[in-house]
């Protein structure tokens, strides 16, 4: 059987034995085992499958992006739920996209784009109840091939996607390991099967998919790139940018700038010629995983601690970017574990892990003042717009009114299944 690259990977990083002993004798001492079997289906198949179907129930949700009245939240690896939002107070789910491999998107006009691993999708979404493929762009994110770099053939009739998963549990001998798990056929990882306005729309601080002036701008982790979508449902290549050594997370648009997260700093980049980024400024902070959002004169970067990006600081940097070439740290502020970020106006909102949503004057942004703190959720990234705030949370989808700041109400929330 074909192993892919994927597969192993995802093994060697996050196997997790799940072991008991029966008891203190060693000769009876047994250990159990959960791994996970993956189901594939060939490319072709999988790309069929592609277009609206069923609203489905929230498991995993990931990547935020507004258009209009619509809602579009990605359900991670699997696809994007499709939400109406004419009434806040009652969103409504319509319909669900499958997209194997999901993890960004956007908006512009009717048109949707997604990756699907190393895939660009681009959707004609005119009818959201009736969503249909126009394009599949290949190869576009090639840090992400997880199925082409396994084939000598181009052709999706040949190739493998894992589709979904089937659970395993066994009890050995505790000197004993399933044969399957040291052949490499499986993934024992419970983690990787959970998760495993204007013209465009409005994204979330987490996003690493954004449109300005009719380009869509990606990051890799280590690269920029830049479609031209002048023809919405006709992306085509335009360049590629080399950005650091680090690890890029997040990618940000304000005017003509480009605002990029990494692991160890702030990138602006400069589209005033759109497709063609030039690199204008970076700033430097400890080593931690980096969502950014700006505005005219001050960016806004959240460090956390406790993943794959290293580092154990936990705070919000306001930086000055009055002279863009030369941005200054204004001040940090403690937090406990931030995620995403967004602002509208002089109203801050820090998403900050199990401390739910923090709300912040943010007038003078050397000194925040806190509004007020909603708990009660562990929450992911937010976005604030037209005195409503949507916001992605370990246990679904909250809208809040703030349109009185001080008097911030629950509008509605879309629980996970």
């Amino acid at each position: 059987m074909k192993r892919h690259p994927m597969l192993v990977l995802q093994l060697m990083v996050t196997v997790i034995l799940i072991g008991f002993f029966s008891n203190c004798d060693k000769e009876k001492a047994t250990r159990t085992y959960t791994w996970y079997e993956p189901v594939y289906k060939t490319l072709t198949e999988v790309r069929a499958g592609m277009k609206s179907g069923p609203a489905q129930a929230l498991k995993h949700p990931g990547k935020i992006y507004i258009y209009g009245n619509y809602i579009f939240l990605n359900e991670q690896n699997e696809g994007i739920h499709i939400i109406d939002n004419t009434q806040p107070a009652a969103p409504k789910r319509i319909s669900f996209i499958p997209i194997p491999g999901n993890v960004d998107l956007a908006v512009n006009g009717n048109t949707l784009y997604a990756d699907s691993y190393s895939d660009l999708v681009t959707f004609d979404i005119s009818n959201p109840q009736a969503v249909v493929v126009k394009k599949f762009t290949s190869d576009a994110f090639p840090n992400r091939i997880y199925y082409y770099s396994n084939y000598n053939s181009r052709n999706p009739d040949s190739i493998k996607i894992p589709v979904s998963w089937i659970r395993h549990d066994t009890t050995l001998p505790a000197d004993q390991y399933p044969r399957s798990l040291l052949g490499l056929d499986y993934i024992a990882s419970s983690s990787f099967a959970s998760s495993a306005p204007g013209k465009s729309g409005i994204g979330g601080s987490m996003a690493r998919f954004t449109l300005l002036n009719n380009y869509l701008y990606t990051v890799t982790d280590r690269e920029l790139y830049a479609f031209d979508i002048s023809t919405p449902q006709d992306p085509q290549f335009v360049k590629k940018s080399f950005i650091d050594n680090q690890l890029i997370e997040t990618i940000y648009p304000f005017k003509n700038k480009l605002f990029i997260g990494s692991t160890q700093g702030m990138f602006i980049y400069d589209v005033s010629t759109p497709g063609n980024p030039v690199k204008q400024a970076q700033f430097t902070h400890a080593r931690s995983c980096d969502p950014v959002i700006a505005d005219d004169n001050t960016a806004y970067v959240t460090l956390r601690s406790g993943t794959f990006c290293g580092g154990n600081i936990n705070q919000l940097e306001a930086i000055n970017i009055t002279d863009i070439f030369r941005p200054t740290l204004i001040k940090t502020y403690s937090m406990t574990n931030p995620f995403g970020l967004g602002k509208d106006g002089n109203v801050l909102f820090i998403c900050d892990g199990k401390d739910g949503v923090k709300v912040y004057d943010a007038a003078q942004p050397a000194d925040l003042k806190l509004i007020k703190q909603i708990s009660g959720m562990e929450t992911y990234d937010v976005i604030a717009w037209n005195k409503k705030a949507l916001v992605v949370a370990k246990d679904g989808l909250y809208q809040f009114d703030y349109s009185n700041v001080n008097q911030i109400r629950l509008l509605s929330k879309i629980s996970l299944n």
